[in-house]
């Protein structure tokens, strides 16, 4: 059978498969990745990694360590944070980059961590990211990247896979950044959602790796888990540069495993010419669950917002309107690297940021605002009165300097725009390319640069080519599935039907209870789905099987409203869909999730809306070894529960698993 990229670097990266086995979307897996990232986070990791019993990294090569997201706080607590952050990572031997070196993620890229056909994770959303220079990154949770630590390995569910098609070539003034806000804003119904996404097509030999990592970065507001271009010239091309600059500069003594010839570890001539011969490629005949196409000689500068990346809006629209600004940022790990400030810095060249405007600028790593002041870029927008902030994260987090206020409209180069993101839940952000955001500071009102006003950008979202289609995978023979002698073979269970779509951690589990530390599972069992439905805890019993909708256990990462499901007794939760975080969540903790997309619709035509929680009072009966769910007198397919899932909940989640694995 073919496989798409994702399948195919996951099959390197995974670990304990069967000589015969293939890996593709919806398998369980054991990943062993290249790399794991953590930034500010590491200092949560740190005790679960110690309350698992591990005293040492499994990898040390495999580990890194940045601080990005709270540099901008000098306060005693934080510094004493990073100081013991830094003293864990140094004893541990991991690579460390402190405070001020930059972002994570564009370490990782500069550093050669994200190389491309390789597996890196992060436990950041905007691992993403890597996708842009053909390295598979996806998001991973703290409990996952203590069991890399430990053990070198997490599990991974390889997700749907969707395949983006880019034809045609970016109009003069357009950006890679105007691309993902238009699929953002034109794709707007989740067609995506806890997709991987491969791009594809003849308009990526016109995209700078810079584009394509901006556009990598941002599907994670598309909803996606992975943003992967493929391995081209023009990513060979950028790593042989890479290779140059960093001879020129002379290695960073942040890591020890040198080859001592003073050659970069990751990126040298050896590494790229070995990839150079060895390119992956998706097969021609790959299957993909989603097809999707955009003409990109049809996109404008585009807007995101407020405050939702699904809504979109040409600039040239929203500059008819005199939409006054009250700050711009030019900051983040998507927008700030050296091309982006050379285009702020060209739109705004001999101006003035208008007055009562706030224009704040951080660059995405310490080396490009070097590069940036060596070009002059950085100068010119110090001199049209932008504030300089420190190579981080910041008030793209909602951190530091320069927040939105009540009231406010900001409009930033950065990727995410959610309500009470970049400060006040009152303001109203907008996103938008680099040169956009320096040209609206000038103007203090949305506006696009002068070299851009008089080109002919009238016709809005009406203009974009695009199109969708979906694709049935046809049934093929199925391989039984070997089941681990502590697994059950079957579950059979009578089946509870709650019909709502996008059903929240809050509905499930609520937010009231979630820091009552000493909350006990029966506690957290006598409340699950209070929120939801009151009676839920009256019908439930021990043994049920409940069928959610799609997009289940979404909103925030909440692990109880996993556990208290498995404190309650049910057996499993299946669903059409679930929010990722909430799936890890579930595994993580040794409770079973089943996506079943076509028994989920069934039942919504069966019992309808009207009852919140339907007791069927039918058995559901769930097939492993055969992979198929039978109810009502109908077989329904789903994916294999491999092993590498099954050893999870054999052990009771995650951290069990790592302690038997040390």
């Amino acid at each position: 059978m073919s496989q798409s990229l994702v399948e195919k670097i996951a099959q390197k990266y995974a670990v304990g498969l069967s000589p015969d086995h293939e890996v593709h979307s919806g398998d369980y897996l054991m990943i062993q990745p290249a790399y794991v990232m953590t930034h500010d986070n590491t200092g949560a990791v740190i005790p679960k990694f110690k309350s698992i019993g591990a005293k040492k990294l499994f990898n040390p090569r495999q580990v890194v360590h940045t601080l990005d997201h709270d540099i901008q706080n000098k306060s005693e607590k934080n510094l004493e944070k990073y100081k013991k952050i830094e003293e864990f990572s140094k004893q541990m031997g991991a690579d460390f980059y402190p405070a001020g070196r930059g972002i994570g993620h564009q370490i990782m890229c500069e550093e050669g961590y994200a190389f491309p056909g390789t597996m890196a994770v992060a436990s950041d959303s905007h691992s993403n990211m890597y996708g842009g220079l053909g390295c598979l990154g996806t998001p991973i949770v703290r409990t996952d990247a203590a069991a890399i630590w430990s053990t070198g390995r997490t599990w991974w569910k390889v997700p749907p896979i969707a395949k983006v098609e880019l034809t045609g070539k970016l109009q003069k003034g357009v950006t890679g950044k105007d691309v993902i806000i238009s699929l953002c804003g034109y794709f707007n119904n989740d067609e995506v959602l806890n997709h991987a996404i491969e791009f594809v097509g003849d308009g990526i030999q016109y995209l700078t790796i810079e584009e394509r990592l901006t556009i990598a970065n941002m599907t994670t507001e598309w909803g996606a888990l992975v943003g992967l271009f493929p391995i081209d010239e023009k990513t060979i091309e950028w790593l042989t540069k890479r290779d140059n600059y960093i001879q020129k500069r002379g290695l960073e003594r942040v890591f020890s495993d040198s080859d001592g010839n003073g050659k970069h570890p990751r990126i040298n001539d050896k590494r790229i010419s070995e990839l150079q011969k060895n390119i992956i490629k998706a097969d021609t005949d790959a299957f993909y669950s989603k097809e999707l196409k955009i003409d990109l000689s049809t996109i404008e500068p585009y807007v995101s917002g407020p405050n939702s990346v699904k809504v979109m809006n040409s600039v040239s629209e929203l500059k008819k309107k005199g939409l006054k600004i009250n700050k711009a940022y030019l900051v983040s790990c998507v927008n700030s690297r050296l091309d982006d400030i050379k285009e702020a810095a060209e739109a705004v060249k001999g101006k003035k940021v208008a007055e009562g405007v706030e224009f704040y600028i951080a660059a995405a790593s310490s080396e490009v605002q070097k590069e940036s002041e060596k070009a002059g870029y950085w100068q010119t927008l110090i001199d049209t009165g932008a504030k300089p902030l420190p190579p981080g994260c910041g008030p793209c987090i909602g951190l530091g300097t320069g927040l939105l206020e009540d009231g406010e409209v900001g409009i930033s180069a950065t990727n995410r725009n959610f309500k009470g993101r970049i400060g006040s839940p009152n303001a109203f952000a907008y996103l938008a390319s680099p040169a956009v955001v320096a040209a609206s500071a000038i103007a203090g009102k949305i506006d696009l640069p002068d070299r851009q006003a008089g080109l002919d950008w009238d016709n809005g979202s009406k203009k974009i080519k695009a199109e969708i289609k979906t694709n049935k995978k046809t049934s093929s023979k199925k391989s039984s599935v070997k089941i681990l002698p502590e697994f059950p073979s079957v579950i059979e269970g009578n089946l509870l039907f709650c019909h709502q779509d996008n059903l929240n951690t809050d509905g499930i589990y609520p937010g009231k209870y979630t820091y009552m530390d000493d909350f006990t599972p029966e506690q957290q069992a006598e409340v699950v789905m209070e929120n939801y439905d009151p009676e839920f805890g009256k019908i439930a019993n021990k043994g049920d099987v409940v069928v959610g909708g799609f997009n289940f256990g979404t909103g925030s990462s909440r692990e109880q409203a996993a556990t208290a499901f498995k404190y309650k007794g049910i057996a499993c939760v299946i669903a059409g869909s679930f929010s990722e975080t909430y799936a890890r969540n579930a595994i993580n903790n040794g409770f079973l999730i089943i996506e079943c997309f076509d028994l989920v619709n069934d039942l919504k035509e069966k019992y309808g809306k009207e009852k919140l929680t339907v007791q069927t009072n039918k058995k559901v009966k769930i097939d492993f070894g055969n992979s198929s769910i039978t109810f009502d007198g109908k077989d329904y397919s789903i994916d294999p529960v491999g092993e590498a899932a099954q050893e999870l909940i054999i052990a009771g989640g995650l951290e069990e698993w790592v302690k038997k694995n040390l």
